[in-house]
Order: structure tokens, then C-alpha cells, then sequence
């Protein structure tokens, strides 16, 4: 009775779930697979050189400083290993690099980490998107933790991930004068409009640091500055009190990095040199010698990283970028080889080997008819046995 009971476990008479839906599945024959290889190696190898013209006509100088001299003949780096667990900043001595050529259009100043693992699990969790969106109602989410709370205060912005901001500051000199570079504008404007807001009572508050709502936060821990210090941070714009988190830097580092590996927007030069039609209007960098003045501290050397700058111009197609021309043109040589390879296997086995089904030939038939025939035979001879018997 029980086992009449329940309740049958075979799956309904359906053609879902008997998986009898109406399929189709291509077949691969050479008629199908060939047009289709030298179709792909006539549209890629193209494709793939003119991806390498555009790279190639994309210019970069990247400068290493990770180990640059401070003003007392130490690197700056083991001036920051020095004091371990606390915000130290150092002067790097002016580095200076030399244009050769021209960089024509606009030139982006990015900086480059290696051996910075932005996509680990822990990491890209750890901060709190309502909080980042402008909404004060709740403590940090947990997600932040350890990075949530400091000495009783709530942090704000919370997680490793603020807690790890850029904060190195870089300036461009040519000939003694600072060219002017732009921060405006470096962010996805996607990610200002409906990702970063800042709380009401930040403006509110004009920055004073006496307000009853600051009271109960406080920075970063790795942080050297108030948030409404940034501004004052040796004399250069860093973090405007009235952005808050709409920062473009902090937006800009806020979007996670997929590799180890990478870099980030910093800055666009707005600088312009002569052309033969209007001189002094055309953005760009002239040739000639420029220095890097940097304040560093960022700490990279105590998990084995390096950091540098990039100068590069950018092309339709972005920046320069070998790998994919060179993909593109490999793929397609492979399919013509392949295609070359599989036409010449067709054309001299194919034809021969392959039978239409209809397709018969005397041989076939001649054997078929002595098959029935002799099946004729020994079921005449069995009925005469039997009528015998």
C-alpha cells in the first residue's frame, strides 16, 4: 500500500522532458567545412593587419620608478618599508626621459602595477556598494571587515579595496614649466552617474570636520589624510573634499582589475603643439626632454610588484595592442592551411571512397541477386523435408 502510495518519480510524457524536441545538428562535409576555413583566413589575415597598422601607429614610453631615490640617496621604497603600518610619503628625484618623436593627438598618462591581484575573491567583495551609492542608513556591510571600523568609528569609504587607493601623485615638467594634465573625464561616466554618490551631509558639511555626522566615521586605515585633507595633500589636488567618493581617481581605482597586471587611467595631458596648418592648436607632445616629478606612497616592494608610468597615444581602436593583430593573422593562416590541406585530401581520396546511398554497382548487384537466390533454395529444400518427414 505504501509503496502504491507514492508518488511515481517518472519524469511526465512530455517531449521536454522525454527529450524528444525537435533538433538539428549540422553535418560536416567537405562542401560545408571548406568555404567556411578559407572564408575565415581571407577575412582574418586582413582584419589581423590592419589591427597591427593601428597598434603600431599608437606611441608609448613606460618609465619604471619603483625604485626610485628620494632626496637622502635611499629608494623611496625602502623609506616606505621603514615604517611599516604607517602612511609615509617620500620625493622621488626628478626622472627624466627624453622624446624622440613627436606624440601626435591626445596623450594619456596611466599608471602600471604587476603582482597586484585585484580579482581575488576576498578582495573584490570587500566594500559596500550602498554606501558607495550615497545611502547613510546602516553600518558597513560585512563584507568590508576588517576594513569596516576603526577605533569605534565607522570607515568610510569601507573595504580593502579603498583602503588600498592609489595615492601616489605625479606631475609632468617640460623645460622647467609643469605641463598641465586633466582629471576630468578618466572615470566611466556610467560609474559617476548611478554608482558613486556622495552623502548629502559630505556637502552639507563644507568639508569642516567638527560636524555631528564625522563624528562617528573616520578614513581609511592605510590612508594619510582625512578625506577632507586630500585637497591639501602636498599642494595638489588628490581628493576635493566636495567629490567625496565621485572622485574621478577613486572611481577610476574602484574598478577592479581582471589580472595581476595592469594599469589605470591617471591622467589626460592637455597640451598642444605646432602643425604646419595652425600652429599651437593640435594636442599632442612635442619632441624634446621632460621630467616625472613623483611623491610615492604607494608601497609596491613588499609583495614582490612593480610600478611604472605610461605616456601613450591611442588609436581608433584603442591602445596598443600587438596581441590581437597577431591573432587574428594566425587563426587565418591556420584555416587556409587547413583549408589548402583538406581540399587536396578531397579531391584526390574523397570521390573515390564515398558511395551515395542509392549508389550501386554491378559487383553489389550480382551478389545480392545470388544472396536471394540462394535463399530461395534452402527454404525449397527445408519444405521439402518437411512434406518428406
Amino acid at each position: 500500500m505504501g509503496d502504491a502510495g507514492e508518488k511515481s518519480k517518472k519524469p511526465g510524457n512530455t517531449a521536454f522532458k522525454q527529450q524528444r524536441l525537435p533538433a538539428w545538428q549540422p553535418i560536416l562535409t567537405a562542401g560545408t567545412m571548406l568555404p567556411t576555413f578559407f572564408v575565415v583566413g581571407v577575412l582574418f589575415i586582413p582584419i589581423g593587419i590592419g589591427i597591427l597598422f593601428f597598434s603600431d601607429n599608437v606611441t608609448e614610453h613606460t618609465i619604471d620608478y619603483t625604485n626610485c631615490y628620494g632626496q637622502g640617496g635611499q629608494t623611496c621604497a625602502d623609506v616606505l618599508k621603514a615604517t611599516p603600518g604607517k602612511f609615509t610619503s617620500c620625493e622621488c628625484e626628478p626622472i627624466t626621459f627624453d622624446l624622440k618623436k613627436p606624440m601626435h593627438g591626445q596623450v594619456y598618462i596611466y599608471y602600471a602595477l604587476t603582482n597586484f591581484y585585484q580579482n581575488h575573491r576576498r578582495y573584490v567583495k570587500s566594500r559596500d556598494d550602498v554606501q558607495l551609492s550615497g545611502k547613510w542608513n546602516t553600518e558597513p556591510r560585512k563584507d568590508c571587515e576588517p576594513f569596516h571600523k576603526d577605533k569605534g568609528k565607522f570607515i568610510y569609504p569601507c573595504g580593502a579595496i579603498a583602503n588600498s587607493f592609489f595615492s601616489d601623485v605625479i606631475q609632468l615638467f617640460k623645460d622647467g614649466q609643469e605641463v598641465p594634465l586633466i582629471k576630468k573625464g578618466i572615470a566611466w561616466e556610467t560609474d559617476l552617474l548611478y554608482k558613486y554618490k556622495t552623502p548629502d551631509f559630505w556637502k552639507n558639511a563644507q568639508g569642516v570636520s567638527t560636524a555631528s555626522q564625522w563624528a562617528h566615521i573616520t578614513k581609511p586605515k592605510a590612508w594619510g589624510k582625512e578625506l577632507w585633507e586630500w585637497d591639501e595633500a602636498w599642494g595638489k589636488e588628490l581628493w576635493e573634499w566636495d567629490e567625496g567618493v565621485e572622485d574621478e581617481d577613486f572611481v577610476v581605482w574602484m574598478r577592479i582589475s581582471a589580472k595581476p597586471n595592469f594599469r589605470k587611467l591617471y591622467r589626460k595631458v592637455n597640451y598642444k603643439i605646432n602643425s604646419t596648418s595652425s600652429p599651437g592648436s593640435t594636442l599632442g607632445l612635442p619632441a624634446g626632454q621632460y621630467k616625472f616629478k613623483i611623491n610615492y606612497s604607494f608601497p609596491v616592494t613588499n609583495f614582490g610588484g612593480t610600478k611604472s608610468i605610461v605616456l601613450s597615444t591611442t588609436s581608433i581602436l584603442g591602445g596598443k595592442n600587438p596581441f590581437l593583430g597577431m591573432a587574428y593573422i594566425v587563426i587565418g593562416a591556420v584555416c587556409l592551411i587547413l583549408g589548402i590541406l583538406f581540399l587536396v585530401i578531397h579531391i584526390n581520396y574523397g570521390k573515390k571512397n564515398y558511395i551515395q546511398p542509392n549508389d550501386t554497382t554491378q559487383e553489389d548487384t550480382a551478389a545480392a541477386q545470388s544472396g536471394e537466390q540462394s535463399s530461395q533454395a534452402q527454404g525449397s529444400s527445408h519444405t521439402i523435408h518437411q512434406v518428406t518427414t
